[in-house]
């Protein structure tokens, strides 16, 4: 397995952008990519073009030929009408029916959607397809691009003056690392009391122990440590066993211990399902 070296390796610091409900949770949203943006706009762009000018060639040139012959007038409104179909209508229209997505933002996992995680409405699909006229077809892309990398949400001008950004969907896949205390520390653990640690915390360390068998020995030992010692502020009494170790049997005693509260919980709740689900006395059913 390749292993990495980075002296300054990090676990848990570059955390994904939050929302906080209004229940007070906080939801975990990751913007799209700068690449990924590019690749699905390109995408898009290219589907609207060919898609308009197919359906100009072979659909609408022979009728309008058909009614009014050659005209030049007629053909050039009809072209300039076909035009604003392709690069303002059509995207609005895909936006609404597909709720933030079309072709591109599919092939690439994103979405559009509003600042507080919404989805969007008309204004904001019109709003972003009437300015992507300027930066986007009239600059070629270049006026998206620079905007994209001036801010932490790659948002174009069109997100930043309709309240929107593209969500990236798509959750890679995560290897769970087995949790078990180990056999030297299976008599402390009975004993050890483990406090409820922030769940950031809790998180790096979970990332530390999947990532582990990646890191150089050195990464490896020096983070161990400094996660350890982090850990040892809401564990008493602290073993005298290698960071690791400690580690593990940490969120194992802590994996456990939460699994045992929420069948205890389920239990307690379970002698009232008939309450809670019945109907009072007299209250005729709707079955």
């Amino acid at each position: 397995m390749a292993q990495t070296s980075d002296p300054d390796i990090r676990f848990g610091d570059d955390e994904p952008d939050s929302l906080i409900s209004g229940e007070a949770v906080a939801l975990d949203l990751r913007p799209t990519g700068f690449v990924l943006r590019g690749a699905g706009l390109a995408i898009d762009w290219l589907v609207y073009f060919v898609g308009g000018t197919l359906l100009l060639v072979y659909v609408v040139y022979p009728i309008l030929f058909a009614i009014v012959g050659k005209d030049s007038d007629a053909q050039t409104a009809v072209t300039i009408g076909m035009a604003v179909v392709t690069i303002v209508i059509a995207p609005i229209v895909v936006e609404l029916l597909s709720h933030g997505k079309s072709l591109g933002k599919l092939a690439v996992g994103a979405r559009i959607v509003r600042d507080d995680g919404g989805a969007i409405t008309f204004r904001h699909a019109f709003i972003r397809a009437l300015v992507g006229i300027f930066e986007v077809y009239a600059t070629f892309g270049g006026g998206a691009v620079v905007t994209a990398l001036l801010n932490s949400r790659t948002k174009r001008l069109g997100d930043l003056l309709a309240g929107t950004y593209s969500q990236y969907e798509r959750v890679s896949k995560v290897d769970e690392v087995p949790l078990f205390i180990p056999a030297h520390l299976a008599s402390w653990a009975g004993t050890a009391d483990v406090g409820r640690m922030p769940d950031r915390l809790g998180r790096r360390i979970s990332q530390f122990l999947r990532q582990a068998g990646a890191l150089s020995p050195v990464a490896r030992a020096r983070v161990g440590t400094e996660l350890a010692h982090e850990v040892a502020t809401w564990v008493y009494p602290v073993p005298a066993t290698d960071p690791e170790s400690f580690l593990t049997a940490v969120i194992a005693i802590r994996r456990q211990r939460e699994y045992s509260a929420l069948m205890l919980e389920r239990e307690r709740l379970q002698p009232l399902q008939s309450a809670l689900k019945g109907l009072p006395r007299g209250f005729p059913s709707r079955d």
